[in-house]
């Protein structure tokens, strides 16, 4: 996993501006790299199909048939639904060195992505505080 440094995005708005677009939760996770208790959030044991998209700015970042169960207590996705969607940052913070995985398009702080998911892949661990889901409709199935 390589890690990116930039801090420009596409969406640039002041921190003022944030916190009136976010509710305080939000904004706390997003803009102040907060994250919400284990087993709280409104994504972590939701299996409905969809796409997850950034609850700022509201870019695509992951689909529901990458999300998986971690027992992490937080939604655990394997890949982005696009690579460049989210962008992965080293974090030093709490005394250890983790990758940040944040939103490219406007910088908020998404969570942390691990070595540890299924198969060898990697384990995007994301606040659903963070996240907005879009459920997909059900195909109407043919009458037989």
């Amino acid at each position: 996993m390589s890690t990116d440094r930039s801090t420009e995005t596409p969406v640039q708005q002041s921190e003022e501006s944030w916190k009136q677009q976010l509710t305080p939760e939000q904004y706390h996770v997003l803009r102040e790299q907060g994250t919400e208790p284990p087993f709280t959030g409104k994504y972590w044991n939701v299996h409905d199909d969809g796409s997850y998209h950034c609850a700022a700015c509201g870019v695509l970042l992951f689909e529901s048939d990458t999300k998986f169960d971690s027992g992490t207590g937080w939604p655990s996705f394997t890949a982005p639904a696009v690579a460049d969607a989210v962008e992965l940052r080293d974090d030093n913070s709490l005394g250890m060195h983790r990758t940040e995985a944040v939103c490219r398009n406007c910088g908020s702080h998404l969570g942390h992505v691990f070595d540890d998911g299924p198969g060898g892949l990697p384990r995007y661990c994301i606040n659903s505080l963070s996240l907005n889901l879009e459920k997909r409709e059900a195909e109407p199935s043919a009458a037989s």
